[in-house]
């Protein structure tokens, strides 16, 4: 008869060792929990999460309860996990990146326009928010790369109608953020715009500004968060960027006033004369024009004459010689 080998204890025939079940039940090693601690800074790295928000998901999707430990068993299934996080993260990084970067571009020109065109054309979508990240990418690339035919901004005929609620509360937002970034006055932002418009305080400015007023705006914010702002990034703070001959004259400008260069560091008030100077040519005004209290109109050819008819009244002595030029150039008119 088969005798048990003497110190082992007998067990039935396919029974798993008592010592493996016990030892899958034995907390985390040292090795175990460093891996995963790992994975879990990574994570928390690249979103909001904190340490114990991590491992509280961990134990969720293992199926623990919030209090429970993990032990060695639980290791090969929370790494898994952990990894499988921090893949969906760092696409959701990369996603998010892209889109920062694409939203940038949008802002220039008519490059909205010519996304909206593609993604409708290519996709089937009308939103960003609808496309995969791999779309995403394809479509920033392109806009990168100059392959997206961009259309025409269409131009909306000019109107002297005055600005419309919505459009006035447009402007007054970007007058607020304006303010907030500078910590210029509000009431002084608007008096420059009404003196850009060539309008008297108490009037009302015509919509055909809202455009150029509305990117003055934005520019000068933009380029107020910039500690070196230059030539060059005047024109990409521009949501409608610089024709080529607007950026001849804005150099031509700068070289004449400031003797500077696309790449020369400009001071706020720089920034903003240039910005005036954009504006006035957009809206095909000059600065002579401001002040509508200097411009004096020519009603006739016999203007001046009227002037100076005016002038001698004041003084009896040349009414003479006054009337006997007016005589004379009438008779060699008529």
């Amino acid at each position: 008869m088969t005798q048990p080998i003497s110190g082992m204890p007998s067990r039935p025939p396919g029974e798993g060792s008592t010592t493996t079940s016990v030892a899958g039940e034995q907390p985390l090693s040292t090795q175990q929990r460093t891996v995963l601690e790992r994975l879990i800074t990574r994570l928390m790295a690249l979103t909001s999460q904190t340490n114990a928000q991590v491992w509280a998901g961990v134990r969720h999707d293992l199926g623990l309860k919030n209090d429970a430990p993990l032990v060695s068993r639980n290791f090969p299934a929370a790494e898994q996990n952990l990894n499988q996080r921090l893949e969906t993260a760092q696409q959701n990084l990369s996603t998010r990146q892209t889109l920062s970067q694409l939203t940038e571009l949008l802002n220039h020109g008519n490059n909205r326009q010519a996304v909206s065109d593609f993604i409708r054309q290519q996709y089937g979508q009308t939103a960003l928010s609808q496309l995969t990240p791999d779309q995403l990418k394809n479509v920033l690339q392109l806009l990168q790369n100059g392959q997206l035919s961009i259309p025409q901004p269409q131009q909306r005929p000019a109107t002297d109608r005055p600005l419309q609620p919505a459009e006035h509360n447009t402007l007054n937002q970007l007058v607020t953020k304006l303010a907030a970034a500078t910590g210029e006055s509000s009431k002084i932002i608007w008096q420059s715009m009404l003196e850009l418009s060539g309008v008297k305080t108490g009037e009302l400015i015509p919509a055909k500004h809202f455009t150029a007023l509305a990117t003055w705006l934005q520019a000068r914010q933009t380029l107020s968060t910039q500690p070196a702002p230059t030539l060059n990034a005047l024109q990409a703070a521009l949501k409608q960027p610089m024709e080529p001959h607007e950026w001849q004259a804005l150099k031509d400008y700068g070289q004449q006033n400031w003797n500077i260069t696309p790449q020369t560091v400009l001071t706020m008030t720089q920034v903003q004369t240039l910005l005036n100077q954009l504006f006035l040519k957009r809206v095909e005004r000059s600065q002579d024009t401001l002040d509508v209290r200097y411009v004096q109109p020519i009603t006739s050819p016999f203007a001046p004459l009227i002037e100076a008819y005016k002038s001698a009244s004041a003084r009896p002595g040349l009414m003479l010689i006054v009337v006997i030029v007016v005589m004379a150039l009438l008779w060699m008119v008529f």
